[in-house]
């Protein structure tokens, strides 16, 4: 199989474990060191998906959030076997898990699943980006043509992490600028960018885990991603997604000293 059938492949091991840990009663729940949480769930997930790669593409390397990466090879698999886990353990059905493969530096292919919303999106370079709807219909992905920021909806995330990161007076200068701001949170404001359905996401505070499998969907669909200094790189952790239209626009916002 291909790789983007592979990543479809674990996503749907994935999406098994994760479901059936989802709002159970005897769910563990630990906090890291940097005081995010992790359940037995998270865990379980990139658990399989390692020993499923290690089977499939035993020569890859694997970066990944719950445990040590492995492997020394220029194709990398990046997986957060559970980004939203706040949502997950309070069951919220906003929560996904993410899959890229990066080779040669470049983020290839990617599959985000969200079984609680009986959602999936995915692309691989070249081929597109699409989207499987609750009611299983397949459509391929576009961003939307608004071009100005009056008539574009913004999705930030959290006003705490915004002010944390000292972009608060930034993002309160875009918010009203914006036809209307919403908080989705988390991979569905950038999955929402990608199916044209709002024009703006950034967040703050993410790590490579986070970021990977966005970035072929967003510009596959012809959206833009960058960090708020320029392209993304390893340890980029403030993002802005836009339709691409209106990135420059918004950028120029967000690099504004407070």
């Amino acid at each position: 199989m291909n790789d983007l059938e592979l990543a479809q492949v674990l996503a749907n091991a994935a999406d098994e474990i994760s479901l059936s840990r989802y709002r159970a009663l005897d769910l563990k729940v630990e906090t890291k060191p940097d005081r995010t949480p992790v359940t037995d769930a998270d865990q379980a997930v990139e658990a399989k998906l390692r020993e499923l790669l290690k089977l499939y593409r035993p020569a890859d390397s694997v970066i990944g959030e719950e445990f040590e990466n492995t492997g020394d090879s220029h194709r990398s698999w990046i997986i957060d076997p559970i980004d939203g886990t706040a949502n997950y353990l309070r069951g919220v059905p906003i929560w996904a898990t993410l899959i890229a493969l990066r080779v040669d530096g470049e983020l290839v292919a990617s599959v985000v699943s969200a079984p609680a919303l009986s959602r999936r999106w995915w692309a691989a370079s070249g081929k597109g980006a699409f989207t499987k709807d609750i009611d299983g219909t397949v459509r391929k992905l576009a961003t939307s043509g608004i071009s100005e920021l009056a008539d574009a909806t913004l999705s930030f995330n959290s006003l705490e992490q915004w002010r944390d990161a000292g972009y608060l007076d930034q993002l309160l200068e875009l918010s009203v600028k914006v036809h209307r701001t919403r908080a989705y949170g988390d991979f569905l404001s950038y999955m929402f960018v990608a199916e044209g359905a709002i024009e703006i996401a950034s967040e703050h505070d993410l790590k490579i885990y986070d970021i990977a499998a966005l970035v072929p969907i967003l510009l596959e669909a012809g959206g833009m991603i960058t960090a708020f200094t320029g392209p993304l790189e390893n340890d980029s952790s403030t993002v802005l997604a836009t339709n691409g239209k209106l990135h420059e626009k918004a950028l120029q916002i967000l690099q504004t000293d407070a």
